[in-house]
């Protein structure tokens, strides 16, 4: 029998249907269709300048619009060859980590729903709120903050911020305590995720698979480990991994990489260098807006960067970052224009999703959903 999985199912989480062929209750195979959603947001880049471009990048992914954000601000730096100040690089992280908090969140939520259990997405929603409002103070915006700047960020933090952040981190172990709580050690949980969605880490290196599902195989396989970026080699902290590598070991690797995030907020909040968070100082960041209404020179500079945007050398950049999902990498080709030559981006969950058929064959239609959830695609990421 085919069978249409989604879009309208829970663990579809956005328009994804997988077309499954079963044997009764048995996946016989599958076959995930993305559907047509697709925007075009790299050829869009193309016919914009590079400031123009980071408003596109919060929207790959609306559960982790500022990871997105880095990962595409650093490309571009990479290609400016442009050092940012060392005040930058902690709010950065800071907010990032908070971003990969609310995203693991919203994901531990919807899973424990899709699987039957509905108090964790209540729970997981009241933490992920505190921090969108966290956002909302520090950037202006919940959902999609366009808040990080080519050169630093758009507005420093102050310290209504920081103590705001630091009450948040400070009770948040807790209410990680209150999940595992309710699911680790939950007989009914774990009949449902252990020994569900097993993929071994030579399969999933293979696959081309990162981040938390990597991670769950046994490959501890981390990008701010492996090729720091943004100061993460000034921060203490540890890779989770699991060792089955079933949609249990998911789950734990999810809940482990939430307490190390917040330990490196804390971190960063505590050690906030002093000084600058941008690099006003360079040809590509655009002036402050005090000096343009006061300053003639100023006020030239900001309007050629809007009307002209910055000129790269000419040449070619790939820079990547840990992200929720896993790795997501920007590519960068600049013929020495104001506007792109070629952007390519690396969405982990695109690729993340090969492993779906791999998960469901051979196993139980009910096994199918804890799978697909597990694997926590955002839809609007792959449909780039």
């Amino acid at each position: 029998m085919v069978l249409n999985l989604g879009p309208q199912h829970p663990s579809t989480h956005g328009v994804l249907r997988v077309i499954l062929i079963l044997d009764g209750e048995i996946v016989v195979d599958a076959k995930p269709d993305i559907g047509f959603l697709h925007r075009g947001i790299e050829k869009l880049a193309e016919h914009r300048t590079y400031h123009q471009t980071i408003v596109f990048t919060d929207r790959l992914d609306y559960l982790a619009a500022l990871s997105n954000n880095l990962a595409y601000v650093l490309a571009v730096e990479k290609l400016l060859q442009l050092e940012i100040p060392k005040r930058a690089h902690y709010i950065r992280i800071a907010l990032v980590e908070l971003q990969r908090i609310a995203s693991h969140l919203f994901w531990l939520g919807t899973h424990a729903h899709d699987l039957g259990a509905m108090t964790p997405l209540f729970y997981s929603l009241r933490e992920r709120e505190a921090i969108m409002d966290i956002f909302e103070t520090v950037t202006g915006s919940r959902l999609t903050p366009s808040f990080m700047r080519i050169g630093g960020v758009a507005a420093d933090m102050d310290s209504s911020s920081v103590r705001d952040i630091q009450k948040f981190i400070a009770n948040f172990s807790e209410r990680v305590d209150d999940y595992e709580m309710l699911l680790t050690g939950n007989p009914i949980w774990k009949s449902r995720t252990c020994g569900v969605g097993i993929i071994p880490s030579e399969e999933c290196i293979n696959l081309g698979l990162s981040g938390p599902l990597l991670r769950a195989s046994g490959c501890g396989w981390d990008i701010r480990k492996s090729t720091p970026y943004s100061s993460y080699d000034d921060f203490d902290f540890e890779i989770p991994v699991g060792s089955t590598g079933d949609v249990y070991d998911r789950y734990l690797v999810r809940i482990k990489e939430m307490r190390q995030s917040a330990w490196i907020v804390s971190q960063a909040i505590e050690g906030l260098p002093e000084g600058r968070w941008i690099a006003r100082e360079q040809a590509a960041v655009f002036p402050d807006k005090q000096g343009v209404a006061s300053d003639i020179y100023a006020m030239i500079h900001h309007f050629n960067l809007v009307l002209e945007g910055v000129r790269p050398p000419a040449g070619e950049v790939y820079h990547s970052i840990e992200s929720p999902r896993g790795e997501l990498g920007f590519y960068i080709v600049s013929n020495g224009g104001n506007q792109p030559l070629r952007l390519k981006i690396r969405a982990p969950s695109f690729v993340n999703l090969q492993s779906l058929v791999r998960m469901v064959k051979g196993k139980l239609l009910s096994d199918a959903i804890a799978s697909i959830s597990t694997i926590d695609i955002v839809l609007a990421e792959v449909d780039r």
